[in-house]
């Protein structure tokens, strides 16, 4: 433990720790651009730099280790006036257009420019060529406004694996995005947002819905739905001031009635629904190998996260048959919604506007994916991310906080805590194992308050195993199996359990993959910034929403059951695989 000295103040940390890291700890806030927290430090910002007695030059704090006796200063006049030219000559290319910029309120190059009493650019000159890159239905770029800061390029390439964006040239005319500065929807970008989730000012972002979603409200011929992730509960009151990890369902609700939608319903219900359909399935598959000693493709991947599908399309085509062919519950939803929803209530399709309000960035391309048309019709027309929502409600001055708590709409607005738990890494496969062992054995899943804690948490690759044994006589063929499963989050994990599963090194019978580090919670289209601690601040809200329900398995919510007695039939049934099913197929993306 390294005894050091910070701004006077004599503290000891743990060897390794970096600068920025004990400056934290002892109090003090380091501004920095480039640093994305639990990945190596880049030191390309130079925003963090320190004074650090003995050294004959200033320090970048978030790529400096400390050592023992080290006396650093943090807000010395030398640092000052490094961070403000730094900062000067990173806004003297900025095409930031700060008046109209939809990162106005959470841009961190603004925030710190703010922090250093900055109110002018003496440097003039040249600036970054503006091109804007609108090719893909869920990111958009502005060149204009990159800092060269290179967060995107990290999360791209270390946490996803994708590698979609990369640093060209060098100085001045260094360019970060795609090879051949290609657009967005030429490469192998799976658009899961992570790039505009790290990204400090407005140079990537989701493309934004709002305008349409507004244009559909204001149209009194139409009836307009909205459907909210379960993610969105736990994340949106950041953007009114609520610490993350508060669950806002009521204020949510309220706020959406009174943005004038016609009915709030919840992806819940869908969830649970998924969890009906591919429960089924997966054990049909078994069913297949151990009685009729015929050929399925196991393990059976869940199919829910739209990133993962376009991460498998394009590098993994020959698992595709391992794949679930469950839609998301958004896309299930939606061909319901279009469907026996639209019959109940005497509404044409054609008349009825589905909007979501989604964690991710993706979601936005699934809708669009042309499969996704089961009612006819596109079966979701517009979504929104957490933020987006946020936006709508701060335009039309609703007092968020001081809203009353209301409840969605019937039927789709019941649902049971295994839905909320799909939020979470590992959810998905506790949901699924609370149902399928319940229907196997007739009772309930063992453990601690039903949680399979095994696969819950941030760590990149989960397992869990689970022998099964005093079956009901209809699954007395799984007698004394043991049925081993795998959760990963964040798509380089994804990637190397992938590998493993091809290798033969891991074999699994059920395998749930989300596209974002820590599952929905840490989505591309959520509140910033998710550091792990607001990730798991809203896995525990999720998981408090979850045992505080009256159902907690989804075979137990009374609206899943008679949506099929009065229309589906039976999960798997002809119906079912016309609405809530579908194939995937090879990506066209280039690799």
């Amino acid at each position: 433990m390294p005894k050091i000295t910070i701004n006077a103040k004599t503290l000891e940390v743990p060897a390794g720790t970096t600068v920025l890291e004990a400056s934290l700890e002892a109090g003090y806030q380091i501004p920095t651009l480039c640093h994305v927290a639990g990945r190596p430090a880049l030191g390309a910002c130079r925003v963090c730099v320190v004074e650090i007695g003995g050294y004959p030059r200033l320090q970048a704090a978030c790529s400096t280790p400390i050592a023992e006796g080290m006396e650093i200063k943090t807000n010395s006049p030398q640092v000052r006036e490094a961070r403000r030219t730094v900062m000067e000559l990173l806004l003297s290319e900025h095409q930031g257009l700060c008046t109209i910029c939809d990162r106005d309120e959470d841009c961190e190059l603004r925030k710190i420019a703010g922090t250093l009493g900055i109110q002018g650019t003496p440097y003039e000159g040249a600036q970054a060529l503006l091109s804007l890159d609108e090719s893909t239905a869920a990111l958009y770029r502005n060149t204009g406004k990159c800092i060269k800061c290179r967060r995107c390029v990290s999360v791209c390439h270390e946490v996803q694996g994708v590698g979609a964006l990369f640093p060209q040239g060098r100085g001045f005319d260094t360019l970060i995005g795609p090879a051949f500065s290609s657009p967005l929807a030429e490469v192998v970008c799976v658009q899961c947002g992570q790039c505009a989730a790290v990204c400090p000012v407005g140079a990537i972002g989701e493309r934004q819905q709002v305008d349409a979603v507004w244009s559909a409200l204001s149209d009194t011929s139409k009836h307009v739905v909205v459907q909210t992730a379960p993610a969105i509960r736990a994340a949106l009151g950041e953007c009114f001031g609520y610490p993350p990890g508060t669950v806002v369902t009521g204020k949510m609700v309220a706020a959406l009635r009174r943005l004038g939608f016609d009915a709030i319903f919840d992806t819940n219900f869908t969830a649970d629904l998924t969890i009906m359909e591919e429960g089924s399935e997966l054990l049909s598959r078994l069913k297949t190998v151990l009685v009729d000693h015929g050929e399925a493709a196991l393990p059976l991947f869940t199919s829910c996260s739209p990133g993962w599908i376009n991460f498998a399309e394009t590098f993994f085509p020959q698992m595709l048959p391992h794949i679930s062919s469950c839609k998301s519950p958004q896309q299930m939803f939606g061909a319901l919604a279009k469907t026996y929803y639209a019959e109940k209530i005497g509404v044409d399709p054609k008349d009825m506007v589905v909007v979501s309000v989604m964690p991710c960035t993706a979601k936005k391309a699934e809708a669009e994916r042309p499969e996704m048309r089961a009612s006819g019709y596109q079966d979701v027309d517009h979504v929104l991310t957490t933020r987006e929502l946020a936006l709508m409600i701060k335009t039309i001055g609703l007092d968020f906080r001081g809203l009353p708590d209301e409840s969605m709409d019937t039927p789709f607005g019941i649902s049971t805590g295994a839905a909320d738990i799909f939020a979470n890494s590992g959810g998905v496969m506790e949901a699924a194992l609370r149902a399928a062992y319940e229907l196997v054995t007739g009772r309930s899943l063992p453990g601690d308050n039903l949680h399979v804690t095994q696969v819950a948490g941030l760590t990149g690759v989960k397992e869990a195993s689970l022998v099964l044994s005093d079956l009901l006589p209809d699954w007395s063929f799984l007698e004394g199996v043991q049925l081993n499963v795998a959760v990963a989050h964040g798509l380089g994990n994804a990637r190397n359990l992938v590998e493993g599963i091809m290798r033969g090194e891991r074999r699994y019978h059920f395998v749930e993959i989300m596209t974002c580090p820590g599952g929905c919670i840490g989505g591309g289209g959520q509140p910033r910034m998710t550091t792990d601690d607001v990730r798991l601040a809203r896995m525990e809200a999720i998981f408090r929403e979850d045992e505080g329900k009256e159902h907690r398995k989804s075979h137990e919510n009374p609206y899943v059951q008679a949506l099929y007695k009065e229309f589906l039939g039976e999960p798997l049934g002809h119906k079912s695989h016309q609405l809530l099913h579908t194939s995937y197929g090879v990506s066209t993306l280039r690799v």
